[in-house]
């Protein structure tokens, strides 16, 4: 299958535009070419037919996600993107706590649902924090790392299966710091996670069921 037209840095840079230059970091639209990138590359590895902007039953409540893949009439992949770009010290933490409550919510209705996390981090705002002794965005790549590498048959809830933290730099422009390996490396992960717990989900045309 022949490679898609979006990439890592286009929607990176429609966000620097979108976030920056136009000044509406809370677009609802600032994410959308980083949806369909994530889409694409989730059909590159076999999970044909990944939805953007999706509304999933949780065990508290109904949740957005910002893409999601169904098998069998049922969302068995949900992916969520994030944007830190500006007032970190509150950010970071208020990010934290929203991954640990999103999370449990769809966990509580679907145990077996496979849970990724991509965050966008602006390091030209970046502060060391003297209480944590280290920089905002290593404090938010720590705390990511311990709650992800949810594996079956150990499905506590709370976990998310993979993330990555998109280190860019918009002081000058939209320039990308992460290697893009690093974001494979997450598709990679939640593809595999889905294939383990769903039988030949490569099958379908069944993106939706």
């Amino acid at each position: 299958m022949a490679k898609g037209s979006a990439t890592l840095l286009a929607a990176i840079e429609h966000l620097y535009q979108t976030a920056v230059v136009d000044g509406a970091r809370t677009s609802t639209l600032r994410l959308q070419k980083l949806a369909r990138y994530c889409v694409e590359e989730l059909d590159e590895r076999g999970l044909r037919n990944a939805e953007v902007d999706v509304a999933i039953p949780g065990g508290g409540r109904t949740k957005g996600w910002d893409v999601a893949w169904k098998h069998h009439g049922k969302y068995r992949l949900a992916i969520s993107l994030k944007s830190i770009l500006r007032n970190l010290a509150g950010t970071v933490p208020n990010r934290t706590d929203d991954l640990i409550g999103e999370v449990a919510n769809i966990q509580m209705y679907s145990p077996e649902v496979v849970v990724g996390y991509l965050m966008v981090f602006d390091v030209s705002q970046d502060r060391v924090s003297r209480k944590h002794g280290c920089t905002w965005c290593e404090l938010l790549k720590t705390r990511l790392t311990r709650l992800s590498g949810r594996r079956a048959p150990f499905w506590s809830i709370g976990l998310v299966e993979a993330f990555v933290v998109v280190e860019v730099d918009f002081s000058e422009g939209a320039h990308v710091i992460t290697p893009e390996e690093e974001v494979m490396t997450m598709f990679d992960v939640l593809v595999s996670e889905v294939k383990s717990r769903n039988p030949s989900p490569g099958d379908a045309e069944d993106g939706d069921g």
